[in-house]
């Protein structure tokens, strides 16, 4: 009969209840919408179970004993294609277009995943060449590889990692053994998985794919991740260990540290340890390693600071805390080498033993417990992690790392600890090797308690992250980085140790800091960091209100950077920036402030045409210039005009919030009122019939108002839209794209220039641009 030889016409997905999340319910409505007359079913946990229960009992010992619900999530659908056929897809696959074309004939329809997902580590690792999918899978009933596929999963089940065990790893293994496996059509990447994964891409894919052949595309929003980013170490874990003695290996085994831990908390005494860090100029990232620093819960800790950088607002806010387990020693700018500033903060630690605490990265509070509990119960001199997590927030990318001694994760006996080389990079590895070879050393593998942070000012840069990252061992989805984003926070939010009575802190700066710098800490622990850029000329009159914006603005000002550019002004401009420069300072992470002429000036009004090419020329110079002199480590750049007048103090959440990499809202002349920027707009239906040559004035496009082209004013009411150019007024753009060479045109590209052409120079590089219609920010009419 047909149903045991075709493909039936039914979709099957799974979760754990009838109510899909908000964030999945477009793209499981795209199955619906293509396929109308199709059967449709969602299988909840109960429905998977009382079905095995009814139709496959032999396996539900199996299916029970997984430890993780993805495992029973992946197995489920190899049963359910088995009796009943149809179309399996995971909740994150999106339908493009009808699948009849693409499954008559068949009999089983498998998928390979992007060959970049063969490069990554863990498959690098199990010598996978290519990974066939298991989020979509279309059958014919009782295919006979199911059978075989049954059988592996009852040979799998002990396997530790979901993609081993029921995974793609699973199911490319089992069709490499399975007999008969030439009856099964396995699909290019192109049909079914055209984009890579996240973690798999050098760069975001999704907008720049080539989506004509493909009939569907996964979103990747839980690929090779494991189900949750853990934190804390719940009584009775068990964590695996290794020692060693003199580099030779000792034991290994797994370690219950509960015993030690119950001592310290009925207040048994605990040998002091002295955490280590050596800053410089950057006060963000040494504030949020303080506030670790203060949330820990081992019972006698100090921290020994050693900033030699040229600000005072480190000093300041450790000042303001008054703990006296803080020891703050601030040195002048002698260029010394990272090795011998450690050195400098080993001579001034009072501990027994000592605590690598780089001024960058991420603790958890029960870090140097854990530690300290393992090495006394192991009996070692020093204890390292084995793993740790690897962070990139610019890249939203999160991971465990392979397995090694990892040199920032250190606490050592202070009599075993050798000298630091005076190195400026790798000081610290060369120290580590000195104690793995002299020591009795144990290492474990609790990954959480350390994540090493990649922000972009590292000692080492990208490509070292990158190949940590692709020898990572684990790697996180979106639920899993959301989690981590916010646990600087939550840690800063700990309350810290309080000050003894009669006792102060060992504090080398005085106790000034700015206004609310206490609560701005806790609230840009974790944020993506902005620069705000702006080019001025003649802007005396309205710097004041732009400072005012500024300052309403209720993004934390220690996760912002502020650029200005002054070039050809004829008033107070600069002046009245060095005047504001101090104040600045103390209110934002980095203040950069630029001179430079772009020789262009004009008696025309700015909107003239025949001046358009020259002005706009000038000002993507002053753009380029600016943000070459400017950008650091920060995650995204808002270019933001100083004569805007007003916006929404929530700007830049409600502009991040779009998830878009290059994202403006509309400019008005009022409230509510006619579009001011003319350089965003949406190309309308048929406008590529339309005479464009007629406009073209000095190599760039000069068109009427509406010729061709609608503004954001018309598109209210519209949600986000994709628009074909944008303008400057305000515009945030992911900063890995201009690292990436995205600038502003200063001479026509594609008859475009400046903001207008960096939109077209953007959708060349696979980058779209969008706008916030209902998102008002007012510039009003002005001569200039």
């Amino acid at each position: 009969m047909a149903k045991h030889t075709e493909i039936p016409h039914i979709i099957h997905q799974t979760w754990k209840s009838a109510e899909v999340p908000p964030r999945w319910r477009a793209w499981v409505e795209s199955w619906q919408r293509h396929h109308p007359s199709w059967e449709y079913r969602l299988w909840t946990d109960e429905d998977n179970r009382d079905f095995l229960h009814r139709h496959y009992p032999w396996f539900l010992p199996v299916y029970d004993g997984y430890p993780k619900g993805i495992m029973r999530a992946d197995a489920i659908r190899y049963f359910l294609l088995d009796h009943f056929g149809g179309v399996y897809v995971d909740l994150d696959f999106e339908c493009l277009r009808p699948l009849n074309g693409l499954i008559g004939g068949h009999g089983l329809i498998l998928g390979y995943e992007p060959e970049a997902h063969a490069g990554m580590g863990l498959a690098r690792e199990r010598r996978i060449e290519r990974i066939v999918g298991n989020a979509f899978l279309a059958s014919r009933p009782r295919h006979p590889l199911w059978a075989h596929i049954h059988r592996e999963l009852v040979r799998t089940h002990k396997e530790t990692d979901v993609l081993d065990a029921t995974g793609p790893f699973f199911l490319t293994r089992a069709m490499e053994r399975a007999p008969g496996a030439e009856s099964v059509t396995v699909l290019e990447p192109e049909l079914l998985y055209p984009v890579p994964s996240p973690h798999a891409a050098t760069q975001p894919a999704r907008e720049g794919a080539d989506l004509s052949s493909a009939y569907a595309v996964h979103h990747w929003a839980g690929s090779w991740i494991e189900p949750s980013c853990p934190a804390g170490l719940p009584p009775g874990t068990e964590i695996r260990f290794w020692t060693s003695q003199n580099m030779r290996p000792l034991a290994t085994g797994m370690l219950n540290v509960d015993a030690q831990r119950k001592q310290w908390a009925a207040g048994a005494p605990a040998p002091k340890v002295s955490c280590l860090m050596v800053t410089q100029d950057r006060p963000s990232l040494a504030r949020r390693a303080v506030a670790c620093f203060t949330s820990q819960t081992y019972p006698d800790l100090e921290l020994v600071v050693i900033d030699d950088g040229t600000s005072d607002t480190l000093g300041h806010y450790i000042g303001s805390l008054n703990d006296p387990r803080i020891n703050y020693l601030r040195l002048p700018p002698e260029n010394k080498t990272l090795g011998e500033l450690r050195n400098v903060a080993v001579e001034q630690a009072g501990g027994a033993y000592l605590c690598q605490w780089d001024d960058d990265d991420l603790y958890d509070p029960e870090r140097v417990e854990v530690q300290m509990a393992a090495m006394l119960a192991l009996g070692a001199e020093a204890c390292f992690l084995a793993r740790e997590r690897l962070w990139w927030p610019a890249r939203r990318k999160l991971a465990i790392s392979r397995h090694r001694v990892w040199e920032g994760s250190m606490i050592c006996s202070r009599s075993r600890m050798p000298s630091y080389p005076h190195l400026r990079r790798g000081e610290d590895t060369q120290a580590v090797a000195q104690v793995a070879g002299s020591c009795r050393l144990a290492a474990i593998d609790v990954p959480h308690l350390y994540t090493y942070v990649f922000h972009g000012g590292n000692t080492f840069g990208a490509s070292h992250f990158a190949g940590h990252f692709d020898a990572a061992t684990h790697l996180y989805g979106d639920p899993g980085v959301s989690a981590l984003e916010e646990a600087p926070a939550r840690a800063a939010e700990q309350p810290a140790r309080p000050s003894l009575p009669g006792r102060e802190g060992k504090h080398a700066a005085g106790p000034g800091t700015r206004p609310g710098s206490g609560a701005s800490v806790q609230e840009a622990a974790g944020l993506p960091r902005i620069l705000v850029l702006t080019p001025v000329r003649d802007a005396a009159a309205h710097l004041p209100r732009y400072l005012d914006g500024l300052r309403a603005l209720e993004y934390p000002g220690e996760a912002l950077s502020l650029g200005l550019l002054e070039g050809d002004s004829l008033d107070d401009t600069w002046r009245l920036l060095q005047a504001a420069r101090p104040e600045l300072e103390a209110a934002y992470r980095r203040v950069t402030l630029v001179q430079q002429d772009a020789g262009f000036r004009s008696p025309l009004p700015r909107w003239d045409p025949r001046i358009q090419r020259g002005r706009r020329s000038a000002l993507a110079r002053a753009r380029n210039h600016l943000l070459s002199r400017a950008l650091t480590d920060e995650d995204w750049v808002l270019w933001l005009d100083v004569d805007v007048t007003s916006y929404p103090p929530d700007l830049i959440q409600r502009l991040l919030g779009t998830g878009k990499d290059i994202v403006v809202p509309s400019c008005v002349t009022e409230p509510s009122g006619p579009a001011f920027d003319l350089n965003t707009f949406v190309l309308k239906p048929g406008s590529d019939e339309l005479d464009w040559s007629q406009w073209m004035r000095d190599g760039i496009l000069q068109p009427p108002r509406g010729f061709g082209r609608i503004y954001l004013d018309q598109l209210r009411n519209s949600g986000l839209v994709q628009v074909d150019a944008v303008g400057g007024t305000a515009l945030l753009i992911r900063a890995d794209l201009h690292r990436d060479g995205l600038v502003f045109p200063a001479a026509p590209y594609k008859n475009m220039i400046e903001t207008e052409g960096l939109a077209a120079l953007a959708r060349d590089m696979g980058h779209a641009c969008w706008a916030v219609p209902d998102l008002e920010i007012v510039h009003p009419h002005h001569s200039g």
